[in-house]
């Protein structure tokens, strides 16, 4: 299947501000990019761009004074599947985890696995190793935290949400997170498109979405504690510890979102498709 995605996003900056935005397909996926315009700003500033230490693209500018639009557009090929289940994956045991996967062991800014260590073996101690492990973790945040777009809080981290009970993706993304690091299982934080393909339409404006990896049985796997089943068209942008990581806006000084918009939508095969101009 083709997917069409994009975002258009307006800043406002009171004087020059530094600025860094992680909105590029992850390289990952970049041979599965159909089409894809260039980074539109206006107004018009020179951009630098590197890889981080998490493979991520990262697009470096300064900010002017007044209002920056930064938008893309592009079309990328899917497989059309759900989530790979693996149910007889098994858990890596830590003294055989490749050295890429030991840092998703440690706690974080937002994943504080060393505070929900003891509640995570009480709970999921019981379950066996692997994929019931990690499925547990899923079953049991996708319960415990009531989802609002209104319970938003970029300070909230693992352990608020486990207290509180309530959050957006990326608080059922960091608990689960936590969860499986606390058990011994390296768990990463995913960031990116995933549009409503498959299921029924959420009448709430598009967004982006988080959702993590668990290293299983040598290679990771996607889990998503918030919807809490295999989803269609999984598009990742970025991946790191937890979402300190992987800000799709960092700004180094005070700014004001003004527009935010995000598309992805699935496309009919046979329609010719006109990207949005740069």
């Amino acid at each position: 299947m083709r997917i069409r995605f994009g975002f258009r996003l307006a800043l406002d900056c009171a004087q020059p501000t530094p600025a860094q935005f992680l909105v590029d397909i992850h390289p990952s996926r970049r041979r599965d990019v159909l089409q894809e315009g260039a980074l539109g700003l206006q107004p018009p500033a020179p951009v630098r761009t590197h890889t981080d230490g998490f493979g991520n693209v990262v697009r470096r500018l300064t900010l002017p004074a007044g209002r920056t639009v930064i938008e893309r557009d592009g079309i990328i090929r899917d497989s059309g599947l759900p989530d790979p289940v693996e149910p007889a994956a098994r858990q890596t045991p830590v003294a055989d985890l490749p050295p890429d996967a030991m840092p998703f062991l440690l706690p974080s800014r937002y994943v504080e696995s060393d505070l929900v260590g003891g509640e995570a073996w009480r709970l999921f101690g019981h379950v066996p190793e692997g994929w019931a492990r990690v499925q547990a973790i899923c079953d049991y945040v996708h319960q415990r935290i009531a989802f609002g777009y209104h319970h938003a809080d970029n300070t909230r981290t693992a352990w608020r949400s486990l207290s509180e009970g309530r959050g957006v993706c990326r608080d059922f993304a960091h608990l689960a997170i936590a969860l499986c690091r606390a058990m011994n299982i390296p768990a990463r934080y995913c960031t990116g498109y995933l549009g409503d393909i498959g299921v029924p339409r959420d009448p709430a404006p598009m967004d982006f979405s988080a959702w993590f990896e668990a290293y299983l049985d040598g290679r990771w796997y996607s889990f998503d504690a918030r919807h809490n089943v295999p989803r269609i068209g999984r598009v990742v942008i970025a991946r790191g510890r937890d979402a300190a990581d992987v800000a799709i806006v960092s700004t180094f000084g005070p700014h004001m979102l003004t527009h935010f918009e995000v598309w992805t939508d699935e496309l009919a095969e046979e329609a010719p498709t006109a990207l949005a101009a740069e």
